[in-house]
């Protein structure tokens, strides 16, 4: 259906006559008049009632204006957008980040690079973890996400970006029967020492527990932390140990107070995966900023691969 014949038609039923119309679209009247049976032709119903008063809908046309109306409005719309993407993406976009994870490194370089290249789009970062995750992602309130990979969840998809052996994280000073200079401790030796971990529904937390128990023991939980500065001064207090995958371990704890060991029989691992909508499409600026990260995390995947080549 031709969209020019549906505006003329708008415009005869607002005006009340063909005449006016003819008028003010500047068409002649008998070209308006022949449009006009075209589309009653084309739909097969008697569309406007003629008098010396003018013209009225009849109730085909009453229900041909309603949709006529919508249908202008939705091509008008998408005119603007079409040209608005022209320009350069702009608006604001939510991330979050697993606070415990590589990805969490990754903050400085990500605002850095997206305000250098889209200086119209601001940025929300933000650390969350995955028990509200799906509703965050699926209401519209985060558009994408780097966190520990938690399983299918309906509502958003993951992609995953590595998959990370888990180490135990302890106080320097705590006796826990491994020699120095060892890498590796037994998952049922870690078992014995009291925990710091975060709350249950974080999937860090329960490949853990699920290690734990797996080898018949059970999780000595000391306290349940959700904040990186909070768990640095816990360790360094000696209070408890913590289990994290190797990128964030070494990132939080690198300095002589703490040791970092892997988990062994069995190790233990974790994925870090992205997380996005699967029911819309991104906005433009939440793809712009999309690309940037996929960019930076296999920068930062390659770099690391090459690191384990070279030290192999």
């Amino acid at each position: 259906m031709d969209t020019r014949k549906l505006a003329y038609f708008v415009k005869i039923v607002d005006s009340g006559s063909i005449t006016k119309a003819a008028a003010a679209l500047h068409v002649a009247q008998p070209a308006l008049s022949q449009q006009v049976s075209a589309l009653e032709t084309e739909l097969k119903q008697r569309l406007l009632i003629r008098s010396k008063q003018g013209v009225e809908p009849t109730a085909a046309g009453h229900t041909l204006y309603r949709h006529a109306q919508t249908i202008l409005r939705l091509v008008e719309q998408a005119r603007l957008d079409v040209a608005a993407s022209g320009a350069a993406p702009s608006g604001r976009v939510s991330i979050a980040i697993a606070p415990y994870s590589m990805a969490s490194s990754l903050t400085p370089r990500i605002i850095s690079e997206v305000g250098r290249r889209y200086p119209d789009i601001v940025l929300h970062i933000t650390e969350i973890y995955g028990g509200v995750l799906s509703e965050a992602i699926k209401n519209g309130r985060l558009d994408m996400a780097l966190i520990y990979e938690p399983g299918p969840i309906r509502g958003v998809q993951f992609t995953t970006l590595i998959v990370e052996d888990l180490h135990l994280v302890v106080n320097a000073r705590r006796d826990i029967g491994v020699e120095p200079g060892e890498g590796t401790i037994g998952l049922e030796a870690a078992a014995t020492l009291g925990m710091f971990l975060p709350e249950q529904n974080h999937t860090l937390r329960q490949v853990v527990q699920a290690g734990i128990e797996g080898k018949g023991m059970k999780l000595r939980l000391v306290g349940e932390v959700e904040s990186v500065p909070s768990l640095t001064r816990l360790l360094r207090s000696d209070l408890g140990a913590t289990i994290l995958p190797k990128s964030a371990a070494d990132a939080l704890f690198h300095e002589e107070d703490f040791r970092v060991l892997r988990i062994v029989d069995p190790a233990l691992q974790c994925k870090i995966a992205l997380c996005t909508p699967d029911h819309e499409p991104l906005s433009e600026a939440a793809s712009a900023v999309l690309l940037v990260l996929k960019e930076m995390l296999q920068e930062m995947l390659s770099t690391k691969y090459a690191q384990q080549g070279g030290a192999s």
